[in-house]
């Protein structure tokens, strides 16, 4: 399976289904070559570069959706309440994003979908954020109807995230309040609006191999600019609360196994990976396949502090994306 895996590297064309179930399963002596396989088609289809993203929680906690991983849905005992955050905080927020020489900043919703008092005060936002600071401006909003993606291509947000979290086949084991397809309908109304297309989503759900290989497969089917990969980090009070952490080698089996399924696409770390991957692993996966990543806390848990992360890719020689002079 190493050859068809190698393929990959002269073509860019990413595995099949077959061929990413094959990486998932290879063995611990497998593991470093597969990875290293993984980096070099980074580098030859993506470059050097690691895009750096910070990311704000607009509204937190609330969600009337019931993600069974999520400590942010108001139908779980999970000790995160609702909270808004003003716009001068959310300013300070991407100054200081910025200041990382991160080139994203994302705003985020815990919402099934925006509604008007949201999607006003996001304009708000992001006009501040304009009026203060150079940095690109993503947004995560939940679904959304065709008119409210046509007001946030209006508004320059240039690039929507929207995970499916998990394959088709597992999503009903984890959410139940609404569809698969329901996100995938609103990613395929972003692509076609013109925003580039952010969907990943989280490792450790309880899911199969086959499924985990099912879902890199439906992400390249996507072929979303970006994937942003989570390992579940159970958070108490919600239904995976007693979820076991992934192992660490099977989250870099799965970086590699994304990587080579994904050889053109933005593979970036997002939570969970302190827990499950620790420093070592960090610099594994950024060696294996990663090149972009997410700085500072996430939206209801912490991250490493930013300068930990940056002077990792300052030894690895991984420099940072800057923000392109015609956006």
């Amino acid at each position: 399976m190493l050859a068809a895996a190698k393929a990959v590297l002269d073509t860019g064309v990413g595995l099949d289904a077959d061929g990413v179930l094959a990486v998932l399963r290879c063995t611990d002596e497998e593991l470093p070559e597969y990875l290293a396989l993984a980096h070099e088609v980074r580098m030859r289809w993506c470059g050097p570069e690691v895009e750096v993203e910070g990311i704000v929680s607009l509204k937190t906690g609330g969600c009337p959706e019931d993600c069974h991983f999520c400590s942010q849905s108001g139908l779980f005992a999970s000790p995160v309440r609702a909270v808004w955050l003003d716009i001068p905080a959310l300013v300070e927020a991407a100054r200081q994003t910025a200041a990382t020489g991160a080139t994203e900043f994302c705003i985020v919703a815990a919402v099934r979908g925006p509604d008007e008092r949201l999607m006003a005060q996001l304009a708000d936002g992001v006009a501040a954020i304009r009026a203060a600071v150079d940095i690109n401006i993503a947004a995560s909003l939940g679904m959304l109807s065709q008119p409210q993606v046509d007001r946030l291509a209006e508004l320059g947000i240039h690039r929507y995230n929207h995970n499916l979290e998990t394959a088709r086949s597992y999503f009903p084991q984890v959410v139940t309040t609404h569809t698969w397809q329901e996100r995938w309908d609103t990613l395929r109304m972003v692509r076609d609006a013109g925003m580039e297309v952010c969907c990943g989503g989280i490792l450790g759900l309880g899911e199969s191999l086959e499924q985990r290989a099912e879902f890199a497969v439906q992400l390249q089917r996507l072929d979303p600019h970006e994937v942003p990969l989570n390992f579940l980090a159970p958070r108490p009070g919600t239904p995976l609360a007693e979820q076991p952490v992934l192992e660490a080698k099977d989250a870099l089996r799965a970086i590699a196994a994304f990587r080579l399924a994904l050889p053109h696409t933005l593979l970036r770390y997002a939570g969970g990976r302190e827990i499950t991957l620790g420093d070592l692993g960090t610099r594994d996966g950024l060696l294996g396949g990663v090149n972009a990543m997410i700085v500072g806390n996430y939206l209801t848990t912490l991250g490493r502090p930013p300068a930990q992360d940056l002077a990792l890719l300052d030894e690895l020689s991984m420099p940072v994306k800057a923000l392109s002079a015609t956006l």
